[in-house]
């Protein structure tokens, strides 16, 4: 097991870990959460070996075979199967050592290459190619990107790269962290699914809570420069910690108004409820989030996004337009209407055209064809990634904010920008230095402080902390706008919007269900493409298939006859069997020496024989049908 004991470290002259004691034993999920700058990603360079403790212990079993996920990416030359192939260092060695001794020609030792090749199969050396192959399916790849070098995709799918790198070396310690943040739904639920099948121990940060809800069964949570152990995924450690904060009567004044805002929300939708099943399935997340308000009332994220003071009753429409870029069309003919009360998430795999319409609805790109009407009251508070790019390095947060509104006072915008976590002189600070969490908030503040009446939001809890997400959500729930939300948070998508329109295959349509709904929705597309791939691959024809299918049914068909006769006979001695037990219960047959007991006596024996001899023969005869079958 992992032993941490009396731990402190250290950075410059931040305490991250002090006195700190956590056992962690063979097979236990873990997640880590805590603020940004706690010190969870320095737990794990130290569990790595990449710190050293500044006191204390941090011991990691010599014989645990660790694998972790990196967080950058160098220039590479290596296709992309063959860098997550390189992720399994043991196979890559043994693989030059056969390569090495098949090098000697003549001269090679048999002996060797018999025990080199035996090592390859246990290691599973000849499914590396097609392991690699799921992974990259799994996280989004097409196929064609297999054989891309390493160099030629984009720092975020770089990183995917490095996850399924992390996925492939065999270990029994694995140690992930932020790995759904360059993630899309599709491939967040996938990396889901792999996890919980995941036979060591594993221990993870991430700010994506149904993540953590589907994946942990333990919590650490590091807080005050301790490791807190909680037994239970996330939504338990919520409950256990609100049940506590709950005590606490200088905290009951800000719940209450947590709760409040939270029940306004539940009842904007209760009149909607029973008229579709995501209504009611959303309804039930928001009567749970109110439960577990108190665990978030020691948050520093406290704000509201104002809408405009113009609220038109049609905000924008888009009609039988075309959408992509250049001459290249990736969604067709989407007809969408929004008012201000649309609250809408846009679903769909990876690439198949939801950042386009986002990017649509936004201005930033025109329409190939059809038209795009917008309200002259229109204001588009717009957060997509290229908006932590826009801002400038060398001003401060405030300054940002001064340059909106000149006339604003120093202590308006100090308040304002206290509610997103920019307290005190660190308003004032350029933003150089700041965080990906940083600058990803002040965007968003940015944002607010514009009062839009039509929210686009692209990925917006990228870099977000869980404590900046709950505010979020709480923020969205209360705005008074409309919103088109494209996220991997299903938190976030559970309790902001109202409706869904998957975007697939050209197309972008209302898709009435719940996000699972989706999610099975997905499992079977899944299924469709590597069942039509097999169909496309396969040189086998159909009517022979069926032809010998027909030959085998036909050449099973003694046995079944067999199985299906002695079936008929047990349950012809089983009824046999009853009458007879009956008649056994009957008291009067043993009073006296009474002439029909000795008779019923040998009957019931006699059938208990015959039916647990016919018994045993059937299942004999059941399983060798079912060898049969297989072949």
């Amino acid at each position: 097991m992992i032993e941490i004991q009396d731990l402190s470290l250290q950075r410059g002259r931040k305490i991250l870990l002090e006195d700190c004691k956590l056992r962690v034993h063979p097979g236990q999920k873990i997640g880590l959460i805590g603020a940004n700058g706690s010190g969870k990603s320095s737990l794990f360079k130290l569990l790595l070996g990449e710190l050293g403790a500044d006191k204390g212990l941090c011991k990691v079993p010599n014989s645990w075979r660790l694998a972790h996920m990196a967080q950058e990416v160098g220039e590479s030359q290596r296709c992309a199967r063959d860098y997550i192939i390189d992720g399994d260092a043991g196979l890559r060695h043994l693989q030059r050592q056969i390569e090495a001794e098949n090098g000697k020609g003549s001269d090679a030792c048999g002996a060797t290459l018999g025990r080199l090749y035996d090592e390859l199969e246990q290691c599973q050396g000849y499914s590396a190619d097609a392991r690699a192959e799921a992974l990259l399916s799994g996280l989004g790849f097409k196929p064609s990107d297999s054989a891309r070098p390493v160099q030629d995709f984009s720092g975020g799918w770089r990183i995917r790269l490095n996850l399924a790198q992390a996925l492939m070396c065999p270990s029994d310690l694995l140690l992930l962290d932020e790995p759904t943040n360059h993630l899309d739904l599709d491939a967040t639920v996938w990396l889901e699914q792999w996890l919980q099948q995941y036979p060591g121990t594993l221990l993870i940060i991430s700010h994506d809570r149904d993540f953590l809800d589907n994946v942990i069964d333990y919590t650490v949570n590091l807080h005050q420069q301790k490791l807190n152990l909680y037994k239970g995924n996330y939504s338990s450690y919520e409950r256990q910690k609100a049940e506590r904060l709950a005590q606490q009567q200088a905290a009951f004044d800000k719940q209450q108004l947590r709760v409040a805002e939270i029940e306004n929300f539940v009842r904007r939708f209760r009149a909607k409820a029973t008229k579709a099943k995501q209504a009611q399935s959303r309804l039930k997340e928001l009567e749970r989030m109110e439960s577990i308000a108190p665990a978030h009332i020691d948050s520093p994220f406290s704000f509201s996004i104002p809408v405009a003071d113009k609220l038109p009753q049609s905000l924008l429409n888009l009609q039988q337009a075309s959408l992509g870029y250049g001459d290249k069309a990736i969604v067709e003919k989407p007809n969408l209407g929004l008012l201000p009360s649309s609250r809408i998430g846009l679903l769909g795999h990876n690439g198949a055209g939801k950042s386009t319409l986002i990017k649509t609805l936004a201005g930033d790109l025109k329409p190939i064809a059809g038209e795009l009407n917008q309200s002259e009251h229109l204001a588009i508070g717009y957060f997509a990634q290229h908006q932590l790019e826009a801002l400038d390095l060398q001003a401060s947060a405030a300054l940002h904010i001064q340059r909106l509104s000149p006339k604003a006072s120093e202590q308006e915008i100090r308040n304002f920008l206290g509610g997103f976590g920019f307290q005190g002189d660190r308003a004032f600070e350029i933003i150089k230095h700041f965080s990906g969490g940083e600058k990803a908030r002040l965007a968003l503040a940015l944002i607010a402080w514009q009062k839009p009446n039509l929210l686009l939001l692209d990925e917006p809890t990228n870099h977000l902390d869980l404590e900046m997400r709950h505010a979020l959500t709480v923020a969205l729930q209360a705005y008074e706008g409309a919103i088109v939300l494209v996220s991997h948070d299903r938190h976030l998508l559970k309790n902001t919007v109202e409706q869904f329109i998957l975007v697939d295959s050209g197309r972008a349509e209302p898709f009435n269900g719940t996000l699972e709904d989706y999610q099975a929705w997905l499992a079977h597309n899944k299924l469709e493409t590597v069942e039509a791939g097999t169909d496309k691959t396969s040189k086998v024809d159909k009517k022979e298939q069926r032809q010998a299918a027909a030959a085998q049914r036909q050449k099973l068909q003694p046995l079944r006859k067999k199985i299906q006769q002695l079936e008929k006979q047990m349950d012809n001695w089983q009824k046999q069997l009853d009458e007879t037990e009956t008649r056994l219960a009957d008291s009067s047959l043993y009073e006296g020496n009474n002439p029909e007991l000795a008779p019923l006596l040998k009957q019931q024996g006699e059938l208990r024989r015959q039916h647990e001899q016919a018994e045993e023969q059937w299942l004999e005869l059941s399983e060798e049908l079912e060898a049969a079958s297989a072949n």
